[in-house]
């Protein structure tokens, strides 16, 4: 159930942003012919990448939280549309190891940018990007990300 007698649960409203912010983030990407979900992987290999960083599909699936099979796919997607590499890992023949092309690369860039551009817009009522208050948002979202789970 959404809604206690005092009002809607934690975990509807986490619901409903994250929902909110993703249909944001598509409409902002929909020039750049990306989704949130691509945005996502290309965002992450961007910043892995400039971390010196060649992740296997397996490694960021788990960096961004996301199935291993579904990354495969977009992965597929986005080597199609020429923005990514898909390389046999020499080290384990069942890997794939993911990098961005040059135009990935740029395109990434150009999507990094509009994103935190959206993302101060939608965390103006904290103060924006940096404030103290989306700083202690963060704090608070990531102890309840790191909890493990008990299933």
């Amino acid at each position: 159930m959404s809604e206690v007698a005092n009002g809607p649960t934690a975990g509807f409203l986490v619901w409903r942003l994250s929902t909110k912010w993703r249909v944001a983030v598509d409409r902002a990407l929909g020039p750049l012919g990306l989704t949130h979900a691509q945005y996502t992987l290309l965002g992450s290999l961007y910043g892995m990448g400039r971390a010196g960083l060649r992740p296997s599909q397996r490694e960021l699936a788990d960096h961004i939280g996301m199935e291993a099979l579904y990354v495969s796919k977009l992965a597929r997607s986005l080597e199609t549309a020429g923005l990514i590499d898909r390389t046999p890992d020499p080290a384990d023949s069942r890997a794939v190891r993911l990098a961005l092309t040059e135009q990935g690369r740029q395109t990434a860039a150009r999507a990094v940018v509009l994103v935190r551009q959206l993302m101060d817009q939608l965390l103006a009522p904290l103060g924006g990007l940096d404030g103290e208050r989306t700083e202690a948002l963060v704090r608070e979202l990531t102890a309840l990300l790191e909890a493990p789970l008990d299933f």
